[in-house]
């Protein structure tokens, strides 16, 4: 009898200490939200504050002439530039992925691009994005390559 009492607090136990798992499509939607939160946030409070804010401490960005920049504060400083105080950027996943384990994602789509000359004309930028995802511990998910 103490061997069944003892199996079952086992049992208990273990249970009410699980974390639930995640689908893979309860995954996918909290990156395509991530993506989303990340481009209304460029939108609301400047791309160089949502591309700080979304960037893992470790991230990495291409940009024009293969140039590589590493590190959320240096991503800061890049899109610190007055050139993007007068640009806007919009883009939206055409496609989402998240790994078995759960911890890393990716997503590709397109992008639009929108900056104002010094004549106050509008000029749009198209393309494609592919970037890279990382769920943090806190259960937040950052990218690590745009």
């Amino acid at each position: 009898m103490k061997k069944v009492i003892l199996l079952f607090l086992v049992v208990s136990f273990t249970t009410s200490c699980e974390t639930k798992i995640k689908s893979k499509l309860e995954l996918e939607a909290e990156v395509y939200k991530a993506e989303d939160d990340f481009k209304n946030l460029s939108q609301t409070k400047g791309i160089a504050e949502a591309f700080y804010t979304f960037a893992d401490d470790n991230a990495v960005i291409k940009r024009e002439n293969d140039t590589i920049i590493r590190g959320k504060e240096n991503i800061k400083k890049y899109y610190s530039n007055p050139k993007f105080l007068k640009a806007f950027v919009t883009w939206k996943p055409d496609f989402v992925d998240v790994s078995k384990d759960g911890e890393m994602a990716y997503t590709y789509g397109k992008f639009t691009w929108t900056f104002t000359d010094s004549l106050g004309n509008k000029k749009d930028f198209k393309g494609l994005f592919h970037t890279v995802w990382k769920k943090q511990k806190d259960g937040s998910w950052k990218y690590i390559w745009d």
